[in-house]
């Protein structure tokens, strides 16, 4: 019932996460509504983060440039690297503003049951990074998950005999969390993390 390049736009949409037929059409239509400079600024935008944006050759996270601005930074500390599995994760961490170290993102998680290996997930790459900066921690910043924890442990094996300090994300019980909602790992976590009562 469309006009062609219409019913093309309502599809295009559509290839983003979570946009079902709906928002699809909605966001279609609002493109009448932008002047003729806006949708030149839309079709540019899109272009550009294709063409320019590509992964700092050091730790991984977007940029334009050869390395990215938190790999360029002087202020950051040096001695601290959160490892994170995707980019993501690095966007919100410096939102928060409350991490002031380096990264390094890595191509996913260890799952042997999806067929995803060290090798699939840049950890060489990693390891080289970490023997040649001379960190003091490493933080494992990935989801309390089977897979984030065999990645740790992995890793963790492959720097064995290095004067390196292990850390990972503090986990368990979200505040307000009803305990019979609450999953099992989860609740392992919070009872192997807990803290002294102060």
């Amino acid at each position: 019932m469309y006009p062609e390049s219409l019913k093309r736009l309502i599809e295009t949409f559509k290839y983003l996460p979570g946009i079902g037929e709906k928002t699809a059409e909605r966001f279609a239509f609002s493109i009448f509504d932008l002047d003729d400079d806006q949708v030149e600024l839309f079709k540019d935008s899109l272009q550009d983060v294709k063409s320019k944006i590509h992964k700092c050759k050091r730790c991984n996270v977007l940029t334009e440039n050869d390395l990215c601005s938190i790999c360029t930074d002087s202020f950051r500390n040096n001695k601290i690297l959160c490892v994170v599995e995707d980019v993501k994760s690095v966007f919100l961490f410096e939102k928060l503003g409350m991490f002031n170290g380096k990264y390094h993102v890595l191509d996913g998680l260890i799952s042997p049951l999806d067929g995803i290996n060290p090798e699939d997930i840049g950890i060489n790459k990693l390891v080289d990074r970490i023997k040649d900066e001379n960190y003091e921690e490493i933080i494992f910043a990935f989801k309390p998950s089977i897979e984030g924890e065999t990645t740790s442990l992995y890793i963790k094996r492959v720097l064995d005999g290095l004067n390196i300090r292990f850390t990972r994300l503090a986990s368990g019980l979200p505040i307000g969390a009803d305990m019979e909602y609450v999953d099992s790992l989860t609740l392992e976590r919070a009872i192997n993390d807990r803290k002294e009562v102060s």
